[in-house]
């Protein structure tokens, strides 16, 4: 009697472990497509400037520092340049400017702040945010030429001088995209929705999110 029972205990016992192993693999397995369906939190690209694929608009902008800061044009070294813009009476400038200068100390690419205001309220930002050594122009001349019309927003350009993203930047993860959309070869988040057939229309999605 007691075998009797020692065996069903057994069995039940694989049984759930049976059970248990098919509801895990179900979990992963769904969780695998749901990593596949979710977009990236990119970078949002509006519709108007330069656009990606085109070369930036090559200048030379007088820096806070007193030297000339090289906007556009062929990056000596073989690094790409990312344009942050920003202004001292936004608060999400100031959450990203740490992740810019972490960005600024690396290897990957150059960092250019882009202001534009009251000098001392910039030169404020510069302490405040420890961008001391980081190049930075405050020049309205800069977010014309790009027409940067809301704030934050950042341009990834690369060596040769070609705009390879560029977006509104609310987040660490927005950032992050643009700095390596060389890599990735998604220059904005529509990019990436339009490649992966989430949209058909990369200018009415813009517009709808705009």
């Amino acid at each position: 009697m007691s075998n009797d029972v020692l065996l069903y205990s057994n069995l039940l016992l694989w049984l759930v472990v049976l059970i248990l192993g098919a509801v895990v693999f179900g979990m992963v397995r769904q969780i695998g497509v749901l990593h596949e369906r979710v977009a990236p939190m990119g970078a949002l690209a509006n519709d108007r400037g330069p656009d990606v694929g085109e070369m930036a608009p090559d200048m030379k902008i007088a820096g806070m520092d007193g030297g000339l800061v090289a906007i556009g044009g062929p990056v000596p070294g073989g690094r790409s340049r990312l344009l942050l813009f920003v202004s001292p009476s936004c608060p999400i400038c100031k959450k990203l400017l740490p992740i810019a200068r972490s960005f600024a100390s690396g290897e990957r690419l150059d960092v250019v702040i882009v202001g534009d205001g009251d000098v001392a309220e910039q030169r404020e930002m510069i302490r405040a945010n420890g961008l001391e050594g980081i190049p930075y122009v405050n020049s309205p001349q800069v977010g014309m030429a790009f027409q940067v019309g809301k704030l934050p927003y950042a341009i990834l350009i690369d060596e040769d001088g070609v705009i390879r993203a560029k977006g509104l930047v609310n987040s660490r993860e927005h950032l992050e995209s643009l700095a390596i959309a060389k890599e990735t070869g998604y220059g904005s988040i529509q990019a990436y929705l339009k490649a992966r057939g989430f949209i058909k229309d990369e200018a009415a999605a813009t517009k709808e999110a705009a």
